[in-house]
């Protein structure tokens, strides 16, 4: 949506700020964006943006503790927003973003959550096997009696960053501090303000800092050869962190090479299993379908985690009757959802028209209002459900759910949660990376796996001393 004024004229180009390691770029603005759409960044010095190979980055050295300790304080900062950072940020970011202002405020809320101590702890710990392989090398016993070391070495990488939740950003300057190494950060084009915000207040929790100085966060135009074919060379990277769509990372894949690796957070989307036990009584039923409103409304269903398909076991009555539940409640405002979400899109509902004059071979609840809606039918749809809209399919038994399942299903909720254990193989097997409670598909707890990998360890520069 376009930027206007009270009197409906359009704004001013939204001024984007870029940090260049660790400080505030004052460049002269360039114009980027489209008409009804546009803002302003720094002209960019692609020399700036690159660390050489002739001399470690400048938080090679620096220990673990007290980067952890860097981290906390910096949480700290963004829940307080001392310097008025984030609320600077959530500002410029209502208005260009598509999701709403109270999800966008809740989120940024809580972005300290991914700086507290336990977390840091629990990714270092999980993932690498404790601080000391970070902080130096750790010795192994080899099968043939001898013994050498390895060290997680500290890597050089760029990070094309994910705006589909302001999390990512957060997600992303934690796992880069926690490698110690240098990081480059393309800002995306529907979250141009939170890395920035979040680096800026470290920034002012410790000026000149290694690790501080360890980050630059930039826009440039994704696909942008100018750019791009200058960055993303193994003389200056070793590594090209990708979140986002196919073209994302069709398009960085171009790139990849000896010595230039792509670690991708691939597109992904994610279903749910409803047992027959939901069935046992309305308040029961009524409870799982609020859970399943949950994991389907998550940043108003824009994040990977959102549940887009949902199986039911049962008949077709009781998948109308779970149905018509799911729709009332993905119209109630959550912690990261709101009560109205997106209009569903002309072309959506041109499909789903169709689909409602098939009664009783299909079913539809909800209006185009973007306040949510539900579809039953006999075989998931052949369209990708979008903007708070599911698709609720009766099953005779979970386990033929799982042929739905595939390498891009992430996040699978199952209810209840006795029969995970029965289904989390076969689901595996298919190339499902998570399985959950229902109702607990939004957040990853840190120290786990991301989408069938361990990030930190992903992120490293392995190297043995033999």
């Amino acid at each position: 949506m376009s930027p206007t004024t009270l009197d409906g004229t359009a704004a001013d180009p939204v001024a984007v700020v870029h940090v260049v390691r660790g400080e505030v770029d004052h460049g002269s603005p360039t114009a980027h964006g489209r008409p009804g759409a546009a803002f302003t960044a720094p002209a960019l010095d692609l020399d700036r943006l690159v660390w050489p190979r002739t001399e470690p980055g400048p938080a090679f050295h620096v220990p673990v503790a007290e980067i952890v300790d860097l981290l906390v304080e910096t949480g700290e900062a963004l829940r307080a927003d001392r310097d008025g950072l984030l609320a600077e940020a959530l500002d410029r970011m209502v208005r260009v973003s598509p999701l709403p202002a109270e999800v966008l405020e809740r989120a940024y809320a809580v972005l300290w959550r991914s700086f507290q101590r336990t977390g840091l702890h629990a990714q270092i710990d999980h993932e690498l096997g404790g601080a000391d392989v970070l902080d130096g090398w750790r010795e192994v016993r080899l099968p043939d009696d001898r013994t050498a070391a390895i060290r997680a070495f500290p890597p050089r990488l760029v990070h094309i960053i994910a705006g589909n939740a302001p999390g990512v950003a957060a997600m992303s300057v934690v796992r880069g501090a926690l490698t110690k190494g240098v990081n480059l950060l393309k800002l995306p084009s529907n979250d141009l303000f939170t890395a920035t915000a979040i680096l800026r207040t470290m920034a002012a929790v410790a000026p000149g800092h290694p690790v501080v100085r360890s980050f630059s966060a930039v826009y440039w135009r994704g696909g942008d050869e100018t750019v791009e074919s200058v960055l993303f060379r193994p003389q200056f990277f070793d590594k090209l962190v990708a979140w986002g769509g196919e073209a994302t990372i069709r398009g960085a894949l171009r790139y990849v090479g000896p010595g230039f690796e792509l670690v991708s957070f691939d597109p992904k989307t994610s279903i749910s299993l409803i047992g027959r036990e939901a069935f046992t009584s309305p308040e029961n039923l009524a409870r799982v379908a609020d859970a399943g409103a949950a994991d389907a409304t998550f940043f108003n269903q824009q994040a990977c985690v959102a549940s887009r398909f949902q199986f039911v076991e049962g008949s077709w009555d009781d998948a109308d009757r779970y149905a018509a539940l799911l729709c009332e409640r993905l119209g109630v405002a959550r912690e990261f959802s709101s009560a109205d979400g997106p209009r569903v899109a002309a072309e959506l509902r041109e499909e789903i028209d169709v689909l409602r004059s098939l009664a009783p071979e299909y079913r539809v609840w909800g209006g185009y209002d973007g306040r949510g809606l539900v579809i039953r039918s006999p075989e998931p749809v052949d369209f990708h459900p979008d903007g708070k809209i599911v698709n609720v399919v009766p099953v005779a038994a979970l386990s033929e759910a799982i042929a739905h399942a595939g390498v891009a299903t992430q996040t699978v909720g199952v209810y209840p949660d006795a029969r995970k254990a029965e289904l989390r193989d076969a689901l595996a097997c298919a190339g499902v990376q998570r399985v959950v409670s229902l109702g607990r598909a939004g957040g990853m707890p840190p120290g786990l796996s991301h989408d069938g990998f361990y990030p930190l360890q992903r992120l490293m520069r392995w190297v043995n001393d033999e």
